[in-house]
């Protein structure tokens, strides 16, 4: 089969459970400049073979094309060869199951370009800065603080993750270590179907911001003039919030026409 396409190889897989993956790649030739919160596009030929724990496919793609989908970075920006993913599996998807079956050493597709506008590096300095997430939807904020954290000390930044359960919060131990480490981060997860064993918080991320936890726990009022929030996940969670945030005058971000709310769904 020709593989004439692939550029990358894949250089580490962690499975956090078995339906989200931790996906490692190093580029043959180095990726151009990108600010933390952009994505590339990976790709897979049609005829790779699925995880064992798929389904079948609605629509069979053709074996001899890329299906290629773009995914949020990870790794911190000043990474160019090493890129990092967080992937959910779709089971009865084209390409989600295939990167599933991965395993290192194998070949895949990642884009030379890079695109996005989800970038925490429009932010006015000194502004505090709320990210949101729910399952995947983290990738873009592990980004963030990796290449950010360290330059932004006057800014508050807050991590927001909403789960159903411990074990589908990805970088946990990450966030949780950066909590302990720089004095204006803060680590909120939330988890609507936690077991005896979690003491944190036991809410939808709606419900949680619902209940003033900003203003009560962190003395921070939603004001468009003084904080960012950037909201990635689920399609149901992130209208819910953009409407929160509409009552305290919140409009999203575009690249003509700028605001203090950046959104980014899947």
């Amino acid at each position: 089969m020709d593989t004439s396409l692939y550029n990358a190889t894949v250089s580490g897989k962690v499975l956090v459970t078995p339906d989200l993956m931790i996906l490692q790649v190093d580029t043959d030739e180095p990726r151009g400049k990108f600010e933390a919160g952009q994505y590339l596009i990976l790709g897979l030929y049609g005829f790779e073979k699925r995880s064992f724990n798929s389904e079948p496919e609605s629509v069979l793609p053709e074996e001899d094309s890329l299906i290629k989908r773009p995914y949020a970075i990870a790794s911190a920006k000043s990474e160019k060869s090493q890129l990092e993913f967080y992937i959910s599996q779709v089971k009865s998807g084209q390409l989600t199951p295939r990167l599933f079956n991965l395993d290192i050493g194998d070949r895949l597709y990642v884009s030379d370009r890079i695109s996005g506008i989800f970038r925490l590096d429009e932010t006015p300095d000194g502004s505090d800065i709320i990210m949101i997430a729910t399952g995947t939807g983290i990738a873009p904020y592990v980004s963030f603080l990796r290449s950010h954290i360290i330059e932004r000390p006057e800014s508050k930044m807050i991590v927001i993750q909403g789960a159903r359960h411990r074990w589908d919060l990805g970088y946990f131990s990450e966030l949780s270590f950066l909590e302990q480490t720089y004095a204006n981060f803060f680590y909120v997860p939330t988890l609507t179907d936690a077991d005896n064993h979690w003491d944190g918080y036991r809410l939808s991320v709606e419900e949680l911001l619902k209940k003033d936890i900003l203003q009560n726990d962190f003395n921070i009022t939603p004001d468009p003039e003084f904080t960012h929030f950037f909201v990635c996940g689920n399609p149901d969670m992130v209208a819910h919030i953009s409407e929160w945030l509409e009552g305290f005058g919140y409009k999203r971000h575009h690249a003509d026409d700028p605001g203090a709310l950046y959104i980014e769904e899947f």
